[in-house]
């Protein structure tokens, strides 16, 4: 990746921004003023879930920035207690409510096996993609993936479904690199993208890090998003300080030594561990 404006062509055809911004922990009128900022900077990559309690302020921060909808790319999440075929439906059309779309361009199943459903998570997880399967051929989605989904949650769908997920978001960052999950996706034409690269603001406290800061001359956010594009990942950093969202832009103008890839992926415990989606508490 050369520029902000590049993209990954998924599975389908769809061209998905190599970069983007998060929004988890940003309430409304914080999102709203962040999305704005955000595609002022030029991203066009915006990620979202009904989970997160913003989906009106992304919204209204797409709406205000005066960048044309037909050139932005929205993400967002179904609700872990929506998971079924009804609940599902009823739910996207929420999320498009809330949202003021007509579309997503890409929609998530947040989690694969949510506590509500932890004895029959293959049926709902089942039932839901039946919907997003239908959604997207109605052309309502652009794009179809989940999130936390491990290889044997994969499996269901590949083995049970007519569509294979087109993006896997994983918990990614250094130190925490799911290598079975990422080969298992790249396997299978499944395009990773890395949310929390930043470990929840751990990484910066990281003095690993911030020596290799002073030797690139960068940041510690930009070396960390520096390393998930090198890694082949699309990252969402999150952020509401517009210096900070537009300094997160600033990465292609430099590339990590190989040497130190192999060691930001080897800083164990800096950003602590991946959740085990079939022990979370949610």
């Amino acid at each position: 990746m050369k520029s902000l404006q590049d993209t990954y062509t998924l599975r389908n055809g769809v061209q998905m921004p190599c970069l983007g911004l998060g929004t988890y922990q940003s309430p409304d009128a914080v999102a709203a003023e962040a999305v704005r900022d955000a595609l002022a900077d030029g991203y066009r990559l915006i990620d979202t879930a009904a989970a997160y309690g913003n989906e009106r302020g992304v919204g209204q921060g797409i709406r205000i920035s005066g960048v044309p909808r037909e050139q932005i790319f929205v993400t967002s999440k179904l609700r872990n207690a929506a998971h079924g075929y009804e609940a599902t439906r009823d739910a996207f059309e929420m999320t498009l409510d809330r949202l003021g779309l007509r579309y997503l361009d890409l929609y998530l199943i947040h989690w694969p096996n949510p506590v509500q459903f932890r004895t029959s998570w293959q049926e709902a997880t089942l039932g839901t993609w039946k919907a997003f399967e239908e959604l997207y051929r109605a052309g309502r989605i652009r794009a179809i993936g989940v999130s936390n989904f491990l290889p044997h949650h994969i499996e269901l769908l590949k083995e049970r479904s007519g569509i294979m997920p087109m993006v896997d978001q994983l918990r990614l960052c250094p130190g925490v690199t799911q290598d079975e999950a990422v080969s298992y996706c790249r396997e299978n034409g499944i395009r990773t993208e890395a949310y929390s690269p930043f470990g929840t603001g751990s990484i910066f406290k990281a003095p690993e890090m911030q020596l290799l800061a002073r030797k690139y001359g960068r940041s510690v956010g930009q070396i960390v998003l520096c390393w998930c594009l090198q890694m082949g990942h699309i990252p969402l950093p999150k952020s509401s300080n517009p210096d900070r969202v537009r300094q997160n832009t600033e990465i292609f103008d430099f590339t990590l030594e190989a040497a130190d890839v192999a060691y930001i992926s080897g800083l164990r415990g800096v950003c602590g561990t991946a959740p085990d989606p079939d022990a979370a508490a949610f």
